[in-house]
């Protein structure tokens, strides 16, 4: 590791502790250094059953084949992948801090076998509503793709089995995640449509005139 990415990696670390702070988020006093702390070596969450959507993830991959199915150009369009955290009761500052800041760092170490990133970006908060529709969730993550293929390579798996085709920087931040994570909940899609009242009144007017 260069002297560089263990820097930008001390300030992911640094700025996630300073979002703690200014949401006046309260975790339990940190008991290990976050930078000492090892590889998981228990796997990435499991869930008993296998869902109807990742099936046909799965049945979509094999019938068109993995080097189309990760493809960057595979389905080209905004693809918003969406992550939300309930860490476990006993993980402590430093450990959550790590995986936040290991998750942000993706978007520098999330790259192909040619160097090129498969995301554009990453976002982060801790959940701040009132409406009492959390679920216990903690924190949230917003990663951006430029194409579906860009998702399904750094998604991997249980869909992307084979790993020519997937990640190695996701599938090994799963790993170190998973044992301090009680709940996660995913969410995916295409941007189908983007609307805000300039563009909307724009469109509409455009609409008329051509009648």
């Amino acid at each position: 590791m260069t002297v560089s990415a263990i820097f930008s990696r001390r300030a992911v670390y640094g700025a996630t502790l300073a979002l703690c702070a200014v949401g006046q988020y309260r975790f339990p006093t940190a008991k290990a250094d976050p930078y000492s702390l090892p590889i998981a070596s228990s796997g990435p969450v499991k869930t008993d059953t296998v869902s109807a959507a990742t099936l046909s993830a799965q049945q979509l991959a094999k019938q068109i084949g993995y080097a189309q199915f990760t493809s960057p150009d595979w389905r080209v369009g905004l693809v918003r992948h969406m992550v939300m955290f309930r860490y476990t009761k006993d993980s402590t500052t430093a450990q959550r801090a790590e995986v936040s800041g290991r998750f942000l760092h993706l978007v520098q170490d999330s790259r192909r076998a040619d160097g090129k990133p498969a995301v554009v970006s990453i976002e982060t908060g801790f959940q701040s509503s009132g409406e009492g529709a959390d679920d216990g969730l903690q924190q949230a993550f917003l990663v951006t793709f430029r194409s579906e293929g860009d998702r399904n390579y750094y998604v991997g798996k249980p869909v992307v089995t084979d790993p020519a085709f997937f990640d190695p920087a996701h599938e090994a931040f799963k790993e170190f995640a998973a044992p301090y994570l009680e709940k996660v909940v995913v969410f995916d899609y295409t941007v189908a449509a983007t609307i805000s009242p300039a563009g909307t009144t724009s469109k509409i007017k455009k609409a008329r005139s051509a009648r």
